[in-house]
């Protein structure tokens, strides 16, 4: 009976012993699996930390961009053009070397790029009668160009400024009253951007981004205004004498000039008022295209 009994007690000692070492091991399996958690949380949650601080840190260095002192910058009066003179790409070297010396302010002259494009851009001051003859080539082209505008313009000839936006070109802002900017001030500068920006707003909804120059002139201060109010400068690496219409070219010897002149990366200017451009606007696209060039806006 005692021997039945030490036996018993045995078992029940042996079987106490076995669920405690099972139980221990249980819990320090499932503690480790709590720290090996809580190390990928901690883990994840500081990667994620990290990613969030150093977006803010990005985000936060781009808000906090030095803005360019304008005041620091040259008033002086400079008058643009391409020049005579052309790299091998058949570039203007002035409007290469004006690129890379004024397109931190927002100047373009000439796209870089080195690609096969060509940005068509028409000055309008005033019209003559010949616009809705260049949007109908452009339209059965499907080309798009760029219509830098004044204010006089925007007022007067409301259906083809709306024509233009509605058929996906790109209009610019050539200022109100056109007058030559490094000659004005500042603020009547600004005054001259921003009233033609809110007319063309408020009258045709559309928002203008690009600007150029009255007459081409420029300063150092006048470039970084418009591109610290939104704009980019565009000014031309190819122009000929087509803006008066009293003394209009030859359309076969206007036309081989054009097709000369081409280049990657082209800003071509042409006048509206042309009766020539509007001959032989046609002709020129259909040229470059066969050279490989695309036209785009900006």
């Amino acid at each position: 009976m005692i021997q039945r009994q030490k036996l018993v007690l045995s078992v029940i000692c042996a079987s106490a012993l076995s669920a405690a070492f099972l139980i221990g091991s249980f819990y320090r399996t499932f503690a480790s699996d709590l720290r090996t958690v809580g190390k990928r949380n901690t883990s994840h949650t500081t990667a994620a930390t990290t990613a969030t601080t150093t977006t803010t840190t990005q985000s936060a260095a781009k808000a906090n961009e030095a803005k360019v002192d304008i005041a620091s910058l040259s008033p002086k009066k400079i008058g643009w053009g391409q020049g005579t003179n052309f790299d091998s790409l058949n570039r203007p070297q002035d409007a290469v070397n004006a690129q890379e010396k004024y397109g931190d302010l927002g100047g373009c002259f000439v796209d870089l790029s080195e690609e096969k494009k060509i940005y068509l851009t028409f000055d309008e001051g005033y019209e003559n009668g010949f616009s809705n003859d260049i949007l109908d080539t452009l339209q059965k082209k499907q080309v798009k160009a760029t219509f830098f505008i004044t204010g006089d313009y925007a007022k007067r000839e409301g259906e083809l400024v709306q024509r233009m936006i509605d058929e996906g070109h790109t209009v610019g802002n050539h200022t109100w009253r056109h007058y030559s900017m490094p000659e004005k001030s500042l603020e009547v500068c600004r005054e001259e951007l921003r009233q033609l920006e809110d007319y063309v707003q408020e009258n045709y909804h559309y928002q203008m981004t690009v600007m150029r120059p009255p007459m081409g002139e420029f300063s150092e201060q006048t470039l970084a205004l418009a591109w610290e109010m939104g704009y980019r400068t565009y000014f031309w690496s190819f122009a000929y004498k087509d803006w008066d219409p009293n003394a209009q070219g030859d359309a076969a010897a206007s036309l081989q000039k054009l097709n000369d002149r081409l280049h990657p990366g082209a800003i071509y200017l042409l006048h509206a008022v042309s009766a020539t451009n509007a001959r032989i606007l046609g002709d020129f696209i259909d040229y470059a295209q066969g050279q490989g060039y695309q036209f785009v806006c900006p």
